[in-house]
């Protein structure tokens, strides 16, 4: 059966590396990994309004709390068909933010906690009404707010393409977000969470073990 794995984590924590790095690792294993990774920007509409509006396009479009994280819900809600098609075609999946990053990011944004309106409101919308394919593990890549901002600088500087957006540079909204996170992760919202250490490092080839067994 195959599985659904999440990794979760602020802007700069690392995230699309432990992708690459796991995916190695899984294959090692002998496992066929998949994998994608949101916003799709370049590919969905929904995306690329995103980021557009996270640098000032549109107006005030940034500005809505709820706006926001429609478009981000949207984008995910068009790539159903794309998840269960690599699902099916493999033994692993892994996906690079899903609907954690919504509730996290939006709580965060009204200053609210995990179980706060806004959480159950993405709940609501991208589980319930959009019936998105439920995750079987999220891994928190966790870093601290300063670390994060300080990668997220480096790689603005070394990838023209890749500018920290609104939400990247505003260090007091990646601080609230890596509480909401935690939270999230000690309630196994949607689906268990494993917290790794994203400074120290993460043993892969234990990491992959643990998610075919």
């Amino acid at each position: 059966m195959s599985r659904l794995v999440v990794i979760e984590g602020l802007d700069g924590a690392g995230k699309r590396t432990l992708s690459e790095g796991l995916t190695a690792a899984l294959e090692e294993t002998g496992a066929r990994v998949g994998s994608l990774a949101f916003p799709r920007y370049g590919r969905s509409i929904h995306a690329d309004l995103v980021r557009e509006a996270l640098h000032r396009g549109h107006g005030d479009l940034a500005d809505s709390v709820y706006g926001m994280a429609m478009l981000y819900a949207l984008d995910r809600s068009g790539a159903v068909g794309e998840i269960r098609d690599l699902l099916a075609a493999n033994d692993v999946v892994l996906l690079d933010r899903y609907v954690a990053s919504n509730a996290a990011y939006a709580a965060a944004r009204l200053r609210q906690h995990a179980d706060g309106e806004v959480v159950r409101w993405v709940w609501d919308l991208e589980v319930t009404r959009f019936a998105l394919p439920r995750p079987d593990a999220h891994l928190l890549l966790r870093v601290s707010p300063e670390v994060a901002g300080q990668r997220a600088v480096q790689r603005a500087e070394a990838d023209s393409a890749r500018g920290r957006d609104a939400f990247e540079s505003d260090d007091s909204l990646q601080q609230r977000c890596a509480a909401v996170y935690d939270e999230l992760a000690e309630t196994s919202w949607l689906a268990p969470w494993q917290v790794l250490d994203g400074v120290g490092g993460v043993d892969l080839p234990m990491l992959a073990k643990s998610l075919t067994s």
